[in-house]
C-alpha cells in the first residue's frame, strides 16, 4: 500500500529550521514528503496570491522546492502544476513548523495558517503547526506529524482545517481550544531616509493577552499546546436574518 503523500509548506521558507523537523517528524510517522516552501520569509502574508507578477520555481534537492511567491501561491502551485511538483494528489497538507505562535486574531494575517489554509479549500485535510523559538524542534515536530497523520481523513465528508500551537516551557500536552484575543501595539512609525525622504514601519513589537478560560491564549499561559479547528465557511449565520431586513422583504429596502 502507498504511504501517504504530504505537501509541506510554511511561511519562513524553505531553508528554516521549522520546516526542516517538520518534514524529518513527518517522514518519520510513515508520510512520503514534497516540500515548497517560500524562497524567503513570508510572514503576515496572509492568503495573498501573486496575480500581477511572475514567478519563479525551482527545485533545491529531491520532494524540496522553492518559490519566489507567497504560502499560499506555494500550494497552489503544488496542487496545480501538474507533475512538476506532485506525483499525485496529496492526502494532507502540513504547514510548518512557524517560528512563532499564531494565537487568537493571528489566524487571519498567518501566511502559516494561510498555506494550510489553501489545501482545505481544495478538499485536503490541513494542519498548520506553530511553536515558541525557546522550544526543541524535534518532540513538537513528533506530536505535530502523529496528529497530522490521524486527522488527514476528512470528517463529516469535509477536510479538516486545524491549527496547532506550542507554548514555551510545553509540557508535552495537547487540548482542543477555541480562538482567543491578542491585543499588539498598534502602531505607524513615521521615520525620514537619509536623502529626507518619508518612510513608514506598522506595528509595534508587544503583544498581550488577558485571561480567557477555554482559549488558545489561556494554553499558552498554561504551558499547553492548542489545537483548535478553524472554519473555511466565514458566514455569521446568526446574523442572516437581521442582515435580510435591511433590504426588506423584497430586496429594495
Amino acid at each position: 500500500m502507498d504511504r501517504p503523500l504530504v505537501l509541506l509548506s510554511n511561511d519562513d521558507g524553505y531553508a528554516s529550521a521549522g520546516i526542516q523537523a517538520m518534514r524529518a517528524g513527518l517522514v518519520a510517522a510513515g508520510a512520503d514528503v514534497i516540500t515548497l516552501a517560500p524562497e524567503t520569509e513570508q510572514s503576515a502574508s496572509s492568503h495573498s496570491l501573486s496575480l500581477n507578477r511572475a514567478m519563479r520555481l525551482r527545485s533545491v534537492e529531491p520532494g524540496v522546492f522553492a518559490l519566489d511567491g507567497t504560502p499560499a501561491d506555494c500550494v497552489y502551485v503544488a496542487l496545480h502544476a501538474g507533475t512538476r511538483v506532485l506525483p499525485r494528489w496529496p492526502d494532507l497538507v502540513v504547514s510548518g513548523i512557524n517560528h512563532g505562535m499564531n494565537l487568537g486574531q493571528d489566524a487571519f494575517y498567518s501566511g502559516t495558517i494561510a498555506a494550510a489554509r489553501e489545501g482545505a479549500l481544495r478538499g485536503i485535510p490541513a494542519v498548520a503547526v506553530s511553536a515558541h523559538p525557546s522550544l526543541d524542534l524535534t518532540p513538537v515536530a513528533s506530536r505535530a506529524a502523529d496528529v497530522a497523520m490521524r486527522a488527514r481523513a476528512p470528517r463529516e465528508g469535509r477536510a479538516s482545517l486545524l491549527s496547532m500551537n506550542f507554548p514555551p516551557a510545553w509540557k508535552g500536552v495537547i487540548r482542543a481550544a477555541r480562538l482567543g484575543t491578542r491585543f499588539y501595539d498598534e502602531i505607524v512609525d513615521f521615520r525620514k531616509d537619509p536623502r529626507g525622504r518619508e518612510y513608514l514601519w506598522v506595528g509595534g513589537p508587544n503583544v498581550r493577552h488577558e485571561p480567557d478560560d477555554g482559549s488558545d491564549t489561556a494554553a499558552y499561559d498554561e504551558g499547553v499546546a492548542s489545537i483548535t479547528p478553524l472554519l473555511l465557511d466565514l458566514t455569521n449565520g446568526a446574523q442572516l436574518d437581521t442582515v435580510a431586513k435591511l433590504v426588506g422583504p423584497e430586496g429594495h429596502g
